[in-house]
């Protein structure tokens, strides 16, 4: 299983929101290109980063500071916030990003995520699906919509995804642990491959989403936990792999 360390960018800045409210923001870094060179210098395999300014917007802000990250680590990245068009999508792949994250876009676009899988590929293309109480969040989590996450799935399913990210926004930024039951489900009712994101606070959480891949949940978004030095990403990535030694720690814990 995957682990993707997260970098949170906000007017330039590394940073973590509890439950994407933009009042409850924690800067961990004013360099968040130098934040990308730690977590790959400690063996990150991939990168997951959120332009929080485009979010909110509804367009990239960001994307500058993208490139710059991209040019300097060689680890492929995966990128969301505010992507909305096609050209926004273009634009973020010659960025040098692998994945583009589309999240708003597939509730109330769902024809654009049809067409970015056929243009760029479905491997190319992620949905977001951020959900409180069972429905899917959108502008950022600021509003609700009416769509339940499973009927929002298999939407994009049908589209040409292969992949989403799945946050249960109640969680987010908390550490009181994953939604373990319904990113199972997800994973289990719909095929997709699903990264979990979310709630992780200690290597037993990471196990426990372990324990989920044989039905398609292939990695694991870290933030506040790596921020805050609940554990090391080093730690993280052997828990994930199944490290018997470092398990039997975890389970003692």
């Amino acid at each position: 299983m995957l682990i993707f360390p997260a970098i949170d960018l906000r007017r330039g800045k590394c940073v973590r929101l509890t439950q994407g409210r933009a009042e409850e923001e924690t800067v961990y870094a004013a360099d968040p290109v130098a934040v990308a060179g730690r977590w790959v210098a400690e063996g990150a395999p991939w990168l997951h980063l959120v332009d929080l300014d485009g979010a909110f917007a509804g367009e990239p802000r960001q994307l500058s500071v993208v490139e710059e990250i991209a040019r300097n680590v060689r680890v492929p990245i995966q990128l969301g916030g505010g992507i909305r068009t096609l050209d926004q999508i273009r634009a973020a792949l010659e960025a040098g990003v692998e994945r583009v994250i589309l999240g708003t876009a597939a509730v109330t676009c769902p024809e654009l995520v049809r067409k970015a899988c056929t243009l760029f590929g479905g491997e190319r293309i992620v949905v977001g699906i951020d959900a409180r109480d069972g429905l899917v969040a959108v502008k950022g989590w600021q509003e609700l919509s009416r769509w339940h996450y499973l009927d929002v799935a298999r939407q994009v399913q049908e589209c040409g995804c292969l992949r989403v990210v799945f946050t249960d926004t109640g969680k987010d930024g908390m550490l009181t642990g994953p939604n373990i039951a319904a990113t199972g489900e997800l994973a289990e009712k719909t095929g997709l491959k699903v990264i979990a994101s979310g709630g992780v606070g200690t290597l037993s959480d990471i196990a426990a989403l372990r324990s989920l891949e044989p039905l398609g949940v292939e990695g694991i978004i870290l933030g506040k936990a790596l921020y805050e030095g609940r554990f090391s990403l080093k730690e993280a990535i052997r828990v994930a792999a199944g490290d018997q030694t470092e398990g039997s720690r975890v389970a003692g814990e």
